[in-house]
């Protein structure tokens, strides 16, 4: 858009739009990742594993906030 001369606001537009649809594709993703991977991992005995998995959802969720 940029490239053919398109109007910064529309180009701005446009790019948020695209942000919204990834916010959204993120939470579909997370929440699946939490009723799946996540819930099995808790449900085991490996301790080890559980907090490895913790961990990832802490990274991913202060990546995602910043």
């Amino acid at each position: 858009m940029v490239e053919n001369g398109e109007y910064c606001i529309d180009v701005m537009q446009q790019n948020l739009a695209v942000i919204g649809l990834l916010k959204s594709a993120h939470q579909m993703l997370m929440e699946n990742h939490l009723k799946t991977c996540f819930s099995t991992a808790m449900k085991s005995g490996n301790e080890k594993r559980k907090e490895e998995m913790t961990q990832e959802i802490l990274k991913v969720t202060k990546l995602f906030n910043k």
